[in-house]
């Protein structure tokens, strides 16, 4: 008996598809493994963020400047 090529042509469409869910499904769990240490977003605003960061680079110059001896306000 010999196939028919439309059969061998269905038969190469079914095994590519698998493939592809097989690839998609690869991807995903590779996606989910570079995020997984990562931070989450913390919920705040740009501005709220921006705030929050002035403030913990102020307290950082403070500390550098108290280490130096300076002071930070004397520019």
């Amino acid at each position: 008996r010999t196939f028919s090529s439309s059969f061998v042509v269905v038969f190469l469409w079914v095994a590519g598809g698998n493939q592809r869910e097989l690839a998609r499904a690869k991807n995903a769990k590779k996606q989910a493994d570079q995020t997984k240490g990562k931070k989450s977003e913390d919920g705040l605003s740009a501005a709220a963020r921006k705030l929050r960061d002035a403030e913990i680079m102020q307290q950082k110059q403070r500390r550098a400047a108290d280490k130096e001896g300076h002071d930070p306000k004397s520019k």
